[in-house]
């Protein structure tokens, strides 16, 4: 079956699965080149798998993104509080129908967004919010803004996302919401993580900022929980340099997320609560409107690749594609990750196992160095006058106790990724390479001790 004979849910379906039917292509082999695979590694003398190959270049733009940037120019509406029908206004209509949400609000990043939504559900000082320690610091970032406390639980190993369990442990009585972290644009177990919310009465805030388009069970990211949050800063799937939004199918919270954003000012013209001013510029509006059209086509095509890659490295023991959970229709890819097992590579270190591969013509490297839990955020807010005005000596002392997450620091030490917003836009044969490369450095695991 060819991707031409496939309808869109099939697509989708088969591609997440990894299945063959949905990845092998009528003019290259399945198992890409075995004589390439065999030869002598590049490192120590012999010919690159790859050689003076280049990836599509990311982020996207072409003449549509100069149309849209040029008019906006010249149209010296500049600010979105000009015209309710300009750039940003009309994305926010256009994003919350691609993501089958009602409502949509564009924000300055995606940092901007998810504080946006942490201040709407009246989340703050006193409070707590559970969320990954594997992630962009603007996760906690949007916590921390509101003076909440951001309670970190630890990964599943395999899908480097939120334990469900870990996340339930560490429910007390002043857990007000959970904040998943759908990592590499891949679903969170959403089943557990909504069903434990039910059941302590959580508020969800998606942050499904590397998630555009995802789907699980037939929903986009971001419309299962309470609300969603997207970055469109320059590397993600979507893009316009930095920017972010908020979908979401609740009308009067999406009002208050509107409210918050633009200052405290409501859209009947009040000022009503506190908020900072997140709002979008018009600019970054125009690009993303100039994208749009080849978007689901850009998504099809990683989910395609990335099905490809996962079929073609099931046999190495050595290198772990990420795990999707029950219930994935489909990821955005903004990273294809990979867990590196040195015990398989004759346990030469991952920096070697990378070096060789590099060699191949094929870069992968490690992701987030740390998780959060190791950064010095933590003694720095532990040791501020306000969090101990906030929050009891208790409170403070079990917190620092209950920092511990050992499968994170597993992730961080083992993750190999392919950056994917560009990369997984290339043909098929660069794909062939990919894995060709990868099973060349695996067949040669004997000769990487002379590296």
């Amino acid at each position: 079956m060819t991707r031409k004979d496939l309808t869109r849910r099939q697509f989708i379906a088969a591609a997440s699965a990894g299945s063959l039917a949905a990845v092998t292509s009528s003019g290259v082999p399945a198992y890409g080149n075995v004589t390439r695979k065999a030869s002598k590694l590049a490192v120590l003398g012999g010919d690159p798998v790859r050689k003076n190959k280049s990836w599509p270049q990311w982020p996207h733009w072409d003449e549509k993104v100069i149309d849209s940037l040029m008019k906006t120019a010249k149209s010296r509406i500049w600010c979105r509080i000009q015209s309710d029908s300009w750039r940003s206004p009309t994305f926010e209509k256009e994003y919350a129908k691609l993501m089958d949400a009602k409502f949509c609000v564009l924000t300055g990043s995606g940092t901007q967004a998810l504080h946006t939504c942490v201040e709407a559900l009246g989340i703050g000082p006193g409070d707590e919010v559970i969320t990954s320690p594997y992630t962009d610091p603007g996760t906690t970032a949007s916590i921390l803004s509101a003076r909440a406390l951001p309670v970190l639980a630890d990964l599943d190993p395999e899908s480097y996302q939120l334990d469900p369990d870990d996340v339930e442990r560490r429910i007390n009585k002043n857990t007000k919401a959970i904040m998943p972290v759908h990592m590499m644009g891949q679903p969170a177990d959403m089943d557990r993580i909504m069903a434990i919310a039910k059941k302590h009465n959580l508020k969800v805030i998606e942050d499904a900022c590397q998630a555009h388009l995802a789907e699980h069970r037939g929903r986009k990211l971001g419309t299962i929980g309470d609300v969603g949050c997207f970055s469109f800063q320059s590397s993600k799937t979507i893009a316009c340099g930095e920017g972010g939004g908020i979908i979401g199918n609740d009308e009067a919270l999406m009002d208050q997320c509107y409210t918050v954003h633009n200052h405290g000012t409501s859209r009947r013209g009040h000022t009503e609560t506190i908020g900072p001013k997140y709002r979008m510029n018009e600019f970054e509006g125009a690009v993303l409107l100039g994208q749009l059209p080849g978007v689901v086509e850009r998504f099809k095509r990683r989910n395609e690749n990335a099905a490809y890659l996962t079929y073609r490295l099931k046999d190495i023991p050595g290198l772990t594609p990420q795990k999707l959970y029950d219930g994935t229709d489909s990821g955005s890819f903004y990273l294809y990750a990979m867990s590196y097992h040195k015990e398989h590579f004759n346990g030469v270190d991952r920096a070697t196992f990378l070096k060789a591969l590099s060699a191949e013509g094929v870069g992968l490297s490690p992701y987030i160095k740390q998780g959060l839990h190791r950064e010095p955020w933590i003694d720095n807010i532990l040791g501020s006058k306000v969090y101990k005005k906030m929050y009891s000596r208790k409170r403070l002392k079990e917190y620092r106790q209950q920092c511990a997450c050992p499968n994170c620091d597993k992730v961080c030490a083992e993750m190999a990724m392919l950056w994917a917003s560009g990369p997984l836009l290339a043909g098929r044969e660069d794909m062939v390479e990919v894995a060709d490369a990868i099973e060349k450095v695996y067949e040669n695991r004997d000769k990487l001790r002379e590296i």
